[in-house]
């Protein structure tokens, strides 16, 4: 398995601005989609840790910088990494690429694992296996 997960979505004209160009908000959606999808590729549903464990991993920081524009239509990959795996904490790195491989975003998440009630705890043993061989090390 590569230590990254790539999923492609294509701009919809709802996610641009007046001036044509993507609303800076959706850069954090699509880092959401790219995050579910790494977690599928790992074996697993983030539904299933809600719904199995009563687990729940919880946003504490994003962060975005932008170095080209996004427009409607244009297909874009989002890259998605797990940049450190820790056993109450996961962060996440992001790569948004135009069709020719031009970097148009990057950013990353911080989270912590809670229970139902919002507080910390450790990430169950199959779910922290699942993840590990995609924790980045080139970084």
């Amino acid at each position: 398995m590569s230590s990254y997960v790539d999923i492609d979505v294509r701009v919809r004209y709802a996610e641009t601005d007046q001036m044509g160009i993507v609303y800076h908000a959706n850069y954090l959606v699509w880092f959401e989609i790219g995050r579910t999808e790494l977690l599928r590729q790992c074996g697993f549903a983030y539904r299933d840790m809600e719904e199995q464990e009563g687990c729940f991993i919880v946003v504490t920081r994003a962060s975005c910088a932008f170095h080209q524009v996004a427009r409607y239509d244009d297909v874009l990959t989002i890259r998605t990494r797990v940049k450190r795996l820790q056993s109450r904490t996961v962060d996440f790195s992001y790569e948004v690429l135009s069709e020719d491989d031009h970097r148009i975003a990057t950013g990353e998440t911080s989270h912590v694992v809670t229970d139902r009630s919002g507080r910390p705890r450790r990430f169950p043993d199959r779910y922290m296996e699942a993840i590990r061989p995609l924790v980045a090390t080139d970084d």
